[in-house]
């Protein structure tokens, strides 16, 4: 799951041009100093000709004077080469100056690119000072963040589908840079080698990302795959939280995850992966083909702050990336007029007026509904789901019992039973009796290595394995110091709802997830000793117990299905919980039981440090997948939209499992598999990403920057933030969220009726199309036309008309098909939450 928790907002504000100091609350501490993230008036860069993107996806030439000097590999840079500063940067320099003549203050960053601002260590009187001036806009307390394979290429159909149609993985996502706002990268890992002599590897042109060197990410860390790296951390810096010798000031990954969602996303085809010894087959990227670049902002010890990631979204786009992968979320909503108004949101949607496709994490809040914590309609948001391959194995008892468990771990001789010893009655006369958790087997000292010998050691699983205070690594060391013939851990009841990745484990072991299915096995072991009547001793332990390997893989025709920790729909539009006109999540992706790389120094995950792969479970882990597959969309369609890549995502999803039934979603944290039923679009957005179809849209739904920014204003109240953030004035025409061209419509409340457009352009050959729907309970609905025929590049307008048949205020579903004469299928899902109908006295 998502490994990062924080501290939680701060104290944010979002003000229409008019300061407010709320640290003035925490006790008038008016000397105070915090991180305030300062945005102008005037229009970014990336707004103006020369540094744009032109339509069609591809760059503008920059003039000579701009272009950074370029060999055929990236070029390396040290924290101490230091350029003149360009013009912008010296206006905030001169703004700070002037209103802060002789107070001390300290700038962080000038954004320069996306939004036009600053990061400054100030106190609350003088961020009050500059909310007062004509050039400044907004001023928002900077606040935290968190984050948010060998397997799943086989299981998204790419080695005989997208791989195969566009060449084999030998070229899939070739001539795409993917950008990851993470916790950085091992640069060492054979899945970022770029030792392919076979063909050519050249660095697209429109990049000029550059490589950090520092003592940590020496010269010659990036190479032809990794072709940009930098960290960012001054908002950690000033606060005094950052740990140098567990962040790293430098790209390098001293966490773990970012590794992870870069490989997922784009490592090297053919990487083999070992871990505790055992092979578990070969890993690769989505987009084994793509370029990476690093943007480091998020960090092992404290996660990340809004003023850093910013900063690496506004340099990811300066570089020219063509996707941003944001395995991260907010700690809290949004506050203010709208969710959508935030910096980190509004520098995404000039990264999309750029051409950029954005991908973020949905967040691991679920099962609970509006947990979502990825809001824009310009960002493609994904949900974690469950791909076929599971890992299990069971412990197998002398009363013919077999209870299941998880770890990733070899069996015993199956043609022996063993002897099951609990901890506690192993212990040596020296051991601490009263010692609470001496059950946890965290020091072989403890224990009469006589009593362990050759038989199954019994440990207890308990809240200190969650919390990271006992490590199963360390159990095991215990267990092999005294010549155990494997581990069994029994869940404590305290436990509750806490679902395990499997373990690696050099020995025989099992983990018993299940507090029920750990009583039953307790009962079993305790009922089989024997004891001596008068003092009590045990005299035999007559337990028996052999545990089957789980190593091998297992499949499931039950998959996909999505996890409970998935956060949820109805989108929220601002901190009341009102519910957004917007469909989130867009689609659902791999996001459980996921190989991939693992930083040498990784220490997010106990139980795999020092090892070279590592088995996660997250929304984190499924956006990356989203973000790969969106490089092979923009190799095959270099002209696509940022829109047009999430709209052939979101129609062509899969709404079924292996076994044709309809996809299911988990409902509870505890007993998930238990308490499940059929998934809705607020579960799973558009449904689950088939990578192959997703390469062949047929129809695609487009939204432009104007749409949004149009959508923006019809937020009554919005205009002052909106020129703010844009420099653009809502004085023109203006979208409801239902008007925005998005290929899903979502309907918050329905008064009797409305009527929606939706506009498709055919990017394949001439077509005819039938249209079919079902109308969500409690509504009706009629599109017009119902068959019509487009050719390449047209465009087709559909109305839909949808009314309220009944009173309800439970949510409803229903969908929308195109059905294409060569085989395409496009899926719009249709949600209505409120329903009022005509007759309101019916109910």
């Amino acid at each position: 799951m998502e490994s990062r928790w924080g501290v939680g907002f701060l104290c944010v504000m979002l003000c229409l041009g008019v300061f407010v100091g709320c640290s003035y609350a925490q006790g008038n501490a008016e000397n105070v100093t915090a991180v305030y993230i300062v945005t102008l008036k005037q229009a970014p860069t990336s707004h103006y000709y020369g540094e744009l993107r032109v339509e069609q996806g591809h760059h503008v030439k920059r003039n000579e004077s701009e272009r950074m000097s370029r060999l055929d590999k990236p070029r390396n840079i040290s924290r101490t080469d230091r350029r003149n500063g360009p013009y912008i940067d010296r206006v905030h320099d001169s703004l700070l100056r002037r209103v802060l003549r002789g107070e001390k203050y300290l700038k962080l960053y000038s954004y320069r690119y996306l939004i036009n601002g600053f990061a400054v260590l100030v106190t609350p009187p003088q961020a009050y000072k500059l909310s007062r001036r004509r050039e400044v806009s907004n001023v928002v307390l900077d606040f935290s963040v968190r984050t948010a394979t060998t397997h799943t290429p086989q299981f998204l159909g790419l080695p005989q589908g997208a791989w195969l149609q566009e060449g084999g993985f030998e070229t899939a996502g070739e001539g795409i840079v993917i950008g990851f706002i993470d916790t950085g990268i091992d640069p060492t890992h054979p899945s970022f080698s770029d030792d392919t002599p076979e063909r050519p590897y050249p660095i697209p042109q429109h990049f000029s990302g550059i490589c950090e060197v520092t003592r940590d990410f020496p010269s010659g860390s990036c190479n032809r795959k990794l072709v940009g790296a930098r960290h960012f951390a001054a908002s950690a810096i000033t606060r005094g939280i950052f740990n140098a010798t567990q962040d790293y000031a430098s790209p390098y990954d001293g966490d773990g995850h970012g590794t992870h969602t870069a490989a997922t996303a784009a490592g090297n085809h053919g990487i083999a992966v070992v871990v505790a010894g055992h092979n578990f087959g070969n890993a690769s990227g989505m987009a084994p083909r793509s370029h990476i670049a690093v943007y480091k902002a998020l960090y092992k010890s404290f996660g990340g702050f809004a003023a850093d990631v910013v900063a690496a979204i506004d340099q990811a786009a300066q570089d020219g990336v063509d996707i941003i992968s944001l395995s991260i979320t907010p700690n809290r909503r949004p506050p203010g007029i709208a969710t959508f108004f935030n910096p980190i949101d509004m520098a995404l949607l000039s990264a999309v007026k750029s051409g950029i496709f954005v991908v973020q994490a949905a967040g691991n809040t679920g099962p609970s509904p509006k947990s979502m914590s990825s809001f824009s309609p310009w960002i493609f948001t994904v949900g974690a789901a469950a791909h076929d391959r599971v890992y299990s194995n069971s412990i197998n008892l002398g009363n013919n019992l077999t209870i299941s468990g998880v770890g990733l771990a070899p069996g015993t001789d199956q043609d022996s039973m063993y002897t099951l010893v609990s901890a506690i009655h192993a212990l040596n006369t020296t051991a601490a009796t009263n010692d609470m958790y001496v059950s946890e087997c965290q020091d072989a000292s403890n224990f009469d290595p006589s009593v362990v010998k050759g038989n199954l050691l019994i440990c207890s699983y308990s809240i200190r394995f969650v919390l990271g205070l006992s490590t199963i690594k360390q159990a095991l060391e215990t267990a092999n110091n005294l010549s155990a013939a494997g581990v069994v851990f029994y869940m404590d009841p305290y436990v509750i709802g806490f679902q395990l990745n499997p373990i690696p484990m050099r020995i025989p072991g099992i983990i018993i997830p299940s507090p029920d299915d750990s009583k039953v096995f307790l009962h079993y072991y305790n009922s089989s000793l024997e004891r001596d009547e008068g003092s009590k001793k045990i005299v035999k332990f007559g337990g028996l117990a052999s545990i089957s390997g789980g190593i091998k893989a297992n499949f499931s025709h039950s998959a996909p299905k999505v996890m409970y920790y998935s956060a949820r729909g109805p989108d929220p539009e601002d901190n009341f919980l009102d519910d957004a006109d917007i469909l989130k999540p867009n689609v659902v992706a791999p996001g459980n039981f996921i190989w991939s790389a693992w930083s040498s120094r990784g220490m997010d995950s106990v139980e795999f440090q020092g090892e070279s792969f590592a088995m996660m479970s997250g929304t984190s882990m499924a956006a990356p997948h989203i973000a790969g597959l969106a490089a092979l969309i923009k190799q095959k369609f270099p002209s696509f939209s940022p829109s047009a890549i999430g709209s052939a995502l979101s129609t062509t999803a899969s709404l079924n499992d292996k076994n044709g039934g309809p996809i299911m979603a988990q409902r509870a944290y505890s007993n998930p598999d238990v308490n499940q039923s059929p998934a809705t679009p607020f579960d799973m957005g558009s449904g689950f990403v088939n990578a192959t179809a997703a390469l062949d849209p047929g129809l695609i739904l487009d939204s432009s920057y104007d749409d949004y920014v149009s959508f923006l204003c019809g937020i009554n109240g919005s205009s002052p933030v909106v020129l703010n953030y844009t420099g653009v004035s809502c004085g023109g025409s203006t979208l409801n969220a239902t008007g925005l061209n998005l290929p899903s419509i979502t309907i918050s409340k329905l008064n009797q009726s409305a009527t929606v457009q939706r506009v498709v352009t055919n990017v394949g050959s001439n077509e005819t199309y039938s249209v079919g729907w079902s109308a969500p309970y409690g509504a009706s609905v009629k599109v017009t036309p119902t068959h019509f025929s487009i050719a390449s590049g047209e465009k087709q307008v559909l109305n839909v008309l949808i009314n309220a048949t009944m009173n309800s205020s439970i949510a409803s579903f229903g969908r929308i098909g195109l059905f294409g004469a060569q085989g395409h299928l496009v899926n719009i899902p249709l949600s209505v939450i409120v329903k009022i109908s005509y007759n309101n006295t019916a109910d």
